[in-house]
């Protein structure tokens, strides 16, 4: 029996890291084509920024609603599902946009069918991890697939998809993967036991709406909790330390730095590289000396990375070698929006603590920043977008310094989580 558990477990975080590649290969795909949409579409900076604005504005929305109504309904799989195949429906419509408006339709629809996707992956990891394992198995499926294949694979495929065809029919092989994905959850994935179904006590349900009623009424209960307004004050800075380098880093070393675009599209991979390697190296280092001092260090090394793009002048090599350490504090993600708060809030409400996150940071880290930052690019250049980030990796290095530490190695003792595995 443990031995087909453990089985499970290392299918079940295969099949989500691969999944959660492919939603990140469509997030990123217009932030690599921007330099191929934007002057198609005759698009400044700022309606670059507004875009990736919206985009996060929908992510953080249906984030926060999905993982609310998977707690209240019990139903995490369901929802997973129904999210993967009309987002799926939705990827390609950014192939057809004639204006800045319907691109900006296009990328808020998919916004709102991939916010719930992460939160409730990270609910069933959650459930299905082993204790020690839980931070490793976290950071994989949220950094591995999706830089490796969002991050890595993608400027590649998509630069030379669009160098050759046309940016739009870029936009369409986008949009193919998603729904043999859900296929694949509908046929591996299982749906844990959960209280909210009645599973436990036998009683019948109360109706959906008060369950998630319910659930929602919990988020002052929440936020009062150290860890968690810690965690969201983090996740607002770091989002957009993420994100402004996946939205003018591109257009910077073409416009700024005068770099070949398929240097533009190598340079854009190696985030990628780094992120999937140390996005569960971290967490797992996390799991040994514990949560506290990963967040400090590592938040501390994404100042590398900006820094580097704006004053190294020497071989595209080196600089490549420095933003490959520097992005190491992509590593911190999983910590922030998933293990920490897993471990400090009841296991019933994981998926919307998980959403409550990850939605204030894309709420108000990823869509005021970039919007914010698109403006200071046509106003100052280019160069403000990467100052703001740098500023953003030292405020969370900051904040990090006020975590109380949750890892159970570190504490000898079981955090609430572990309920959620049994």
């Amino acid at each position: 029996m443990a031995a087909r558990r453990k089985g499970y477990e290392v299918g079940l975080m295969i099949l989500f890291s691969l999944a959660f590649g492919f939603v990140f290969f469509d997030r990123n795909a217009l932030n690599f084509l921007a330099p191929f949409v934007a002057p198609d579409l005759h698009l400044s900076n700022t309606q670059i920024g507004l875009v990736s604005g919206g985009f996060s504005f929908a992510w953080a929305i249906a984030g926060y609603l999905g993982g609310a109504l998977s707690d209240a309904s019990g139903r995490r799989k369901s929802v997973l599902l129904g999210a993967f195949v009309v987002f799926s429906l939705c990827s390609g419509l950014s192939g057809i946009a004639t204006s800045f408006a319907m691109l900006f339709a296009s990328r808020f629809a998919m916004g709102l069918s991939e916010g719930p996707i992460m939160p409730v992956m990270q609910s069933l990891v959650v459930a299905e991890s082993s204790e020690s394992r839980r931070g490793l198995n976290m950071g994989f499926v949220q950094n591995f697939g999706s830089n490796l294949i969002g991050s890595t694979v993608a400027p590649l495929v998509l630069v030379t998809l669009a160098a050759f065809y046309g940016w739009r029919f870029a936009f369409y092989i986008a949009a193919l993967p998603g729904l043999i994905l859900a296929a694949l959850i509908w046929w591996y994935v299982r749906e844990p036991p959960s209280a909210a179904q009645g599973t436990a006590t036998g009683q019948p349900l109360e109706p959906l709406s008060r369950r998630l009623l319910a659930v929602v009424m919990r988020l002052p209960a929440v936020i009062k909790e150290r860890n968690m307004w810690l965690c969201i004050l983090i996740s607002i800075f770091m989002v957009p330390w993420m994100i402004l380098a996946w939205v003018f880093f591109p257009l910077y070393y073409v416009n700024i730095r005068h770099v070949a675009l398929s240097d533009m599209s190598l340079l854009m991979g190696v985030l990628g590289i780094s992120a999937a390697l140390f996005g569960f190296i971290v967490p797992g280092i996390s799991d040994r000396i514990g949560r506290k001092p990963v967040m400090i260090g590592f938040s501390l090394i994404g100042l590398l990375t900006p820094l580097a793009v704006l004053y190294y002048t020497g071989p595209l090599t080196v600089l490549a070698v420095l933003i490959f350490i520097g992005w190491s504090a992509s590593g911190v993600f999983p910590l922030f929006m998933g293990t920490i708060p897993s471990e400090t809030i009841p296991a019933r409400y994981i998926a919307t603590s998980l959403g409550l996150v990850m939605g204030l940071g894309e709420l108000l880290g990823g869509v005021l920043t970039p919007i914010g930052a698109g403006w200071a690019a046509d106003r100052y250049g280019l160069r403000a977008p990467v100052y703001i980030e740098a500023a953003c990796a030292l405020i969370a290095t900051v904040l990090a310094l006020f975590l109380q530490e949750t890892a159970p190695a570190k504490l000898g003792r079981r955090v609430p989580a572990a309920a959620a595995a049994r």
